[in-house]
């Protein structure tokens, strides 16, 4: 018994240490690969997508860990994109829009914390190309920030894996595979080579620049399929702006998708107004988790609900019913429910009492 036990520590040790010298190869709509025997997690990942029925902008933030100086990123778009930095204040803006609304409730017994107990808070529910073109085209390239963007066309699976290794992007085997759906499809591709401010000896860690992709769509889209190459439980956060509610079509291997927040805003000023055209807009934010990628077997397509039901979480604050300088209405009521029966045993002893007696003289 004593040696299963040892044996038993030993390959969760041995786990243990493989998933922290494992690369990370996907996160959310894209490959994340470092360089070498490197490790880069996507700690999380934040996209901000606007539609307007012709034209889809995707603005993404990632914030990672691990000790990768290099990595690189590739995300399938299925018409020509143009890529420039995106402004870190949206999310900040989003974030505030969409946070829970905070409400007291009162209840009339103490629960924990109310004297002479503990208290909490909790959570509301939720609610509900065409001719022979070659194998690899460079449509553009240019340097943002951290970033070396190449945006390219691609007829032949191998020849994309093959141009963007000797252009310093080292993937895995297995991109050849999996990106030939949207070779198939004549997508076209934006890849990135990441490395951080500092230069030499310096790890891509935090916040990274925010990067705005924008191409034509006639349907909103949110690639996704590339993420089945991760190799832990991956987490999609959304944002998205357009005319009406939006749900995504399927779950594409996930859990269930959870709305955290539906509403229309009217941003006056900053960049969720120049992303929204200065125009009142349906924002959805949406959250969906990935416990096994393997199991994602498509792109996220999102098509508008049968009616824009406004939705925003709750969170309450549980408050213990009192009046006057904090006394608890329960403690009143007990004590007058004491009170009235003291008094009227009180009265009905006295009655017994005279009777026994008798009358008197």
């Amino acid at each position: 018994m004593k040696r299963r036990i040892i044996f038993l520590l030993f390959a969760l040790f041995a786990t243990q240490v493989g998933s922290l010298i494992s690369p990370a190869y996907a996160c959310g709509c894209g490959a994340m690969i470092p360089d070498g025997q490197s490790r880069i997690g996507v700690d999380r990942e934040t996209s901000v997508v606007r539609w307007d029925g012709r034209t889809e902008q995707i603005v993404m933030r990632f914030t990672v860990g691990g000790n990768a100086q290099r990595a690189a990123w590739i995300m399938p778009v299925p018409g020509r994109a143009t890529v420039e930095l995106g402004d870190g204040d949206l999310f900040d803006e989003l974030r505030e829009l969409t946070r829970p609304e905070r409400k007291t409730r009162s209840h009339f017994w103490p629960r924990s914390g109310d004297w002479p107990f503990s208290s909490g808070m909790s959570d509301g529910a939720g609610a509900p190309a065409a001719g022979a073109a070659p194998s690899v085209g460079v449509v553009g390239r240019e340097q943002l920030g951290d970033f070396d963007v190449a945006r390219l066309t691609a007829s032949d699976p191998d020849a994309l894996k093959n141009w963007l290794e000797s252009n310093g992007f080292q993937l895995p085997d297995r991109l050849a595979t999996e990106v030939k759906p949207y070779v198939d499809q004549q997508w076209e591709y934006v890849a990135v080579r990441l490395a951080p401010r500092g230069g030499q000896g310096k790890v891509l860690r935090g916040d990274l620049d925010p990067l705005k992709i924008r191409f034509d769509s006639d349907r909103l889209v949110y690639p996704m399929r590339l993420s089945r190459m991760a190799r832990t439980p991956q987490s999609l956060g959304l944002y998205v702006l357009a005319d009406h509610r939006m749900e995504p079509a399927t779950r594409i291997g996930g859990s269930a998708p959870k709305v955290t927040f539906a509403g229309t805003i009217e941003p006056k000023a900053g960049p969720l107004a120049d992303l929204a055209d200065g125009k009142p807009v349906f924002l959805t934010a949406i959250d969906q988790e990935f416990p096994e990628p393997g199991r994602i077997d498509a792109d996220h397509e999102l098509r508008a609900t049968p009616k824009d039901t406004p939705y925003r979480r709750t969170v309450y604050r549980n408050e213990l019913l009192t009046v006057g300088d904090g006394i608890p209405v329960w403690l009143l009521t007990v004590g007058a429910a004491v009170a009235a029966i003291a008094a009227t045993a009180y009265a009905l002893t006295l009655r017994r009492l005279r009777r026994a007696a008798g009358p008197t003289a």
